[in-house]
């Protein structure tokens, strides 16, 4: 590693567009923490195949289903939208 790195400021637009943006909170967890136990309905659902290789990739990491994933998903969507309406 350099510890004798310089950087340059960044671009004048680039700091303009930091100082004006606004932090929004990210109300879901990271993949790993996507799983809850709860009564389930099951349905058919028809969902992107990147959609789903991403779940399952994560899920795999993570040592837990991909379908309890999306489901998790789905629920805190669902949840952080009916509690703030």
């Amino acid at each position: 590693m350099n510890k004798n790195k310089t950087y340059k400021p960044a671009p004048k637009y680039i700091a303009d567009a930091i100082i004006s943006s606004q932090l929004i909170d990210d109300f879901l967890p990271p993949p790993e923490d996507l799983v809850k136990k709860e009564e389930n309905v099951k349905i058919t659902i028809s969902l992107s195949k990147s959609s789903v290789s991403f779940f399952k990739e994560k899920a795999r990491k993570a040592g837990i289903p991909y379908q309890t994933m999306i489901k998790t998903v789905l629920d805190r969507y669902s949840s952080h939208y009916r509690n703030t309406r």
